[in-house]
């Protein structure tokens, strides 16, 4: 079978400032609440902090230099607030500015798209001191802080983004597992709310530039959960409940159709955990987006009865987790029912899509990622046989250019398809990369 996709297809990859630029008190940079959370021991697996990271900060241009090997023709990063305001409000840093220019300039030389996040879970920590996404006041915060992004970049960048993954924002004051560590789910739903409307108030600001050229929206993660037996109240009511109270549903809805789902209202009026909103709040959120970016890695099948089995496993010793099944081949189902579910009619994106190697140290092992290439060649032959059945999606970009710090699981998970050196920072392309720019270079899969 022909896996060609069409002529101006995306190829890119995509990295976030908190898990590759380092440089954490330097260049004039304020703390971000993740800068603080990992310092907090026992947060982050196997200790490791962000202070360096990939320290891409200095080493901008070898990493331009690799996106121009693999030969990708888009680069999807993020702003780091703290780097651009360190207190998140207030004075605006020159040099956090000049950093952004040098890449954006290395990237046009170079021939790569901009694809920009102004926000990927770096929260300014004065600001989070102050309550963070619960504040309300974060409306005029966040507006301030993209108007400055507006002001200096502009039409520089093609595809803006407002978010990535809001569901962090969710776990990091509902689960504790992410920056800032608290577990607190009324004020967890409050912080969504908020962050939506940050969203729509962009996008109008955006809208009133009247850009020629660049387009703004949201990425927002799916991890679709299927009812191992759709027979088994058990197992599809975790399923609804994984993808309305704590998936995809939470944001979707809102951005799409407008309001919370009927599942969702109900949930949170029984648990006693409805946000404050202000009228005319859900018409902000649903502002009309240029395209939805879809971050995707794995569908998940809810079976109670395996998963009561599994539990037992591990109190025993084992580690269920570290034996994942991909269904890799449901990625063509999940995009169908999500673009039909929520009246999606706009372009879409693969914004996110990698395999970790877990745990693993031996160098060469890691630079033979054979099971990496096999993974992403399923994903693009159901990628496309999407696109075949009318699904518009205009680009696909991988996770991640390099290993990084893969926040709570530190530096533990390796998605790079550049092997990271995390003691001298040397980058190393893995079988991954040259399978990559071949992809890249036939602008689709080999027969």
């Amino acid at each position: 079978m022909n896996y060609t996709f069409p002529e101006n297809f995306i190829w890119g990859v995509a990295t976030a400032a908190q898990q590759i630029e380092g440089g954490m008190r330097e260049g004039g940079r304020g703390l971000s609440n993740w800068d603080v959370f990992s310092h907090i021991p026992g947060t982050i697996s196997g200790g490791g902090v962000p202070d360096v990271a990939c320290d891409s900060y200095h080493l901008l241009d070898r990493d331009i230099a690799m996106m121009k090997e693999l030969g990708v023709n888009s680069y999807r990063f993020s702003f780091s607030w703290p780097r651009i305001i360190p207190d998140g409000t207030g004075e605006v840093n020159p040099e956090g500015i000049a950093y952004y220019k040098k890449l954006l300039a290395g990237l046009k030389e170079a021939g790569i798209t901009a694809n920009a996040t102004m926000f990927h879970w770096d929260l300014p920590y004065a600001l989070q001191v102050k309550g963070g996404f619960g504040n309300r006041d974060m409306t005029g915060w966040f507006l301030n802080y993209a108007k400055v992004l507006l002001d200096n970049f502009g039409e520089d960048i093609e595809y803006w983004v407002t978010f990535n993954e809001p569901i962090a924002t969710f776990v990091g004051n509902a689960k504790g597992f992410f920056a800032p560590g608290l577990c607190d789910e009324a004020y967890a739903r409050q912080c969504c709310h908020n962050l939506l409307v940050c969203h729509g108030e962009t996008v109008k600001l955006f809208r009133s530039r009247n850009y020629k050229n660049a387009k703004i929206g949201i990425v927002v993660d799916v991890w679709k959960h299927y009812p191992a037996d759709p027979e088994n109240p058990e197992d599809v009511a975790a399923a609804a409940a994984a993808n309305e109270t704590e998936g995809y549903g939470m944001y979707l809805h809102p951005l799409f159709l407008g309001g919370y789902s009927r599942y969702l209202n109900a949930y949170m009026k029984e648990q006693d955990v409805m946000p404050d909103i202000m009228s005319g709040d859900f018409e902000t959120i649903r502002q009309k987006v240029d395209f939805y970016g879809m971050n995707f890695y794995n569908v998940l099948i809810d079976d109670s009865a395996k998963q009561r089995r599994l539990a037992a496993e591990q109190s025993e010793g084992g580690n269920y987790q570290n034996r994942p099944e991909y269904h890799t081949e449901l990625l063509d189902k999940v995009l169908k029912e999500i673009v039909e579910e929520y009246g999606i009619d706009v372009p879409l994106f693969i914004s996110e899509n990698g395999l970790p190697q877990v745990g693993m140290t031996d160098r060469e092992a890691i630079l033979d990622d054979q099971e990496r290439i096999d993974y992403l060649d399923k994903v693009l032959k159901t990628l496309h046989k999407a696109m075949q059945g009318g699904i518009d999606v205009r680009g696909y970009y991988l996770w991640s250019l390099m290993d990084n710090f893969e926040w709570s699981a530190g530096y533990e998970h390796r998605f790079g398809i550049y092997y990271t050196d995390f003691e001298t920072l040397e980058r190393i392309p893995k079988k991954s990369a040259a399978w990559y720019a071949g992809v890249i270079r036939h602008n689709g899969l080999p027969e």
